[in-house]
């Protein structure tokens, strides 16, 4: 007997597409939200061969049904994106899917933060901490983000293997993809210092960050303790670890790093992802302005 499709549409993500659990999660969810909701569109059950026929209209009301839900535009579109993905898989990469303009989503900008704040919410985490190797695990991590421009959950996924460290690094990034990236002789020596002083070891290929008990760290440890320490420094709440990376491709590109090098840097799939800095550059330059300008 067939799998459910939700359930082979999910093994298709994990396995060819090479998506991440929360991905797989997420798209499950919403093949199933859908099935549902035809079922009682269409007062029946939505079979492959009815999947491949459905029409804008269709979408339409299922949008709406979700709207009704309250959905924001945000959501809605990653809604739309996940349903068409769906249908593509039940209906092959070749079929024509329904036109349907998905709602408009204003995007959000990035808020980088200075190098002095970076660095002061690295250091404040770093004394917060009830261990001297808790700090000097949190002071490396946080250093990888604005450093190296990791994303939180590629540096907790380092293992040993990368000991000793170079001049760079190799990153396992979304969907597998790995990428390099240099060092500075200070994040090295802050990932060198935790290393030498972890109770629980960092050879070969255990996690090379531990939580407090010996099991690989979570990243919600990290935000945790940023959470506290910008409060204390009276730092924005958007300052969250991932400030961190936007604020390492904001610095770069202030100093005129090429976008191209840049999304190599951030392992982005597209030159579009990594676009959104030039809006923070400008976005900064016009703050520097209306600041410093006599008649601004």
């Amino acid at each position: 007997m067939n799998a459910p499709l939700p359930l082979r549409y999910a093994e298709h993500l994990a396995r060819d597409r090479r998506r991440s659990a929360h991905t797989v999660r997420a798209y499950r969810a919403t093949a199933e939200r859908l099935l549902a909701f035809l079922r009682g569109h269409w007062g029946g059950e939505p079979d492959a061969a009815a999947l491949a026929a459905v029409g804008a209209a269709d979408l339409r009301a299922y949008l709406a049904h979700r709207r009704s839900e309250g959905l924001g535009n945000a959501s809605a579109a990653r809604e739309l994106s996940a349903v068409r993905g769906f249908l593509r898989f039940v209906a092959g990469e070749r079929a024509e899917l329904p036109r349907l303009r998905g709602p408009k989503v204003k995007k959000g900008v990035p808020r980088p933060i200075s190098p002095q704040e970076a660095v002061a919410l690295a250091e404040e985490v770093s004394e917060d901490a009830a261990e001297p190797w808790i700090a000097a695990r949190d002071l490396a991590v946080l250093l990888l983000l604005y450093g190296a421009g990791l994303r939180i959950g590629e540096a907790v996924r380092l293992t040993g293997a990368a000991l000793p460290l170079g001049e760079t690094l190799r990153v396992t990034g979304k969907r597998d993809k790995t990428r390099i990236v240099p060092l500075l002789p200070q994040v090295r020596a802050a990932v060198e210092d935790y290393a030498r002083i972890c109770p629980y070891g960092v050879a070969g290929e255990a996690p090379l960050f531990r939580g407090a008990k010996g099991g690989p760290l979570p990243p919600g440890a990290i935000r945790k303790a940023v959470r506290r320490a910008r409060v204390r420094l009276g730092l924005s709440e958007r300052t969250t670890p991932h400030a961190l990376r936007h604020s390492f491709a904001t610095h770069l590109l202030g100093r005129g790093a090429d976008l191209r090098a840049l999304q190599e840097l951030l392992g982005h799939a597209s030159l579009s992802s990594t676009q959104i800095y030039t809006a923070v550059d400008a976005a900064h330059l016009l703050d520097v302005y209306r600041n410093a300008h006599p008649r601004a």
